[in-house]
């Protein structure tokens, strides 16, 4: 199975997803890294479910549950975003719900797991995070993976009544 890995597996999205995606898109502590500023609905989630079958040619994005190998449950979610087919890029992002589940190379291994599938199956030659300059945890991870820090958007994120840097990290395939 190309998206398994020692501690984890990447699957597409269930409808029984619907509690889970709901939430973490309702989070607000999770709210910084994902730009949300508005809840959604178990309505608008049931209807973004139904649609998740669309191939990412499509649909632009691919989103994937990350699941720890004992059980089919979700603990977080791993995304491709922006995805430019012309240009052979796209965007990453990752989130794990519970902090008692974080720091323990979950992260890791999911975005292990998506930049090999990213590469090696839709032949991708870049991928970019944007990454809150206080977010020293996803910091830390994308460098670890060779992610370079190409650019700051000041002033990017208006949180906690200031203005804060959003930096913008990339990744070039090697063998593209």
């Amino acid at each position: 199975m190309t998206l398994k890995g020692e501690k984890i597996f990447l699957r597409a999205l269930e409808p029984e997803d619907v509690s889970f995606i709901y939430k973490i898109e309702n989070d607000e502590s999770i709210w910084e890294v994902s730009n949300t500023q508005t809840p959604y609905s178990r309505f608008l989630i049931k209807q973004y479910l139904e649609n998740a079958h669309q191939d990412i040619y499509e649909a632009k994005q691919l989103r994937l549950a990350i699941c720890e190998h004992e059980s089919y449950k979700p603990i977080g979610l791993i995304d491709l975003f922006d995805f430019d087919p012309k240009n052979h890029r796209a965007g990453i992002g990752v989130v794990i719900q519970k902090s008692k589940d974080r720091g323990k190379g979950v992260g890791s291994e999911a975005l292990q797991l998506l930049i090999q599938y990213a590469f090696s199956h839709l032949q991708l030659h870049q991928l970019y995070a944007n990454i809150g300059a206080k977010n020293e945890a996803s910091l830390k991870l994308f460098s670890n993976f060779g992610f370079q820090k190409i650019g700051v958007k000041k002033d990017w994120v208006f949180q906690d009544g200031m203005y804060q840097d959003e930096l913008l990290f990339q990744l070039i395939n090697p063998n593209h």
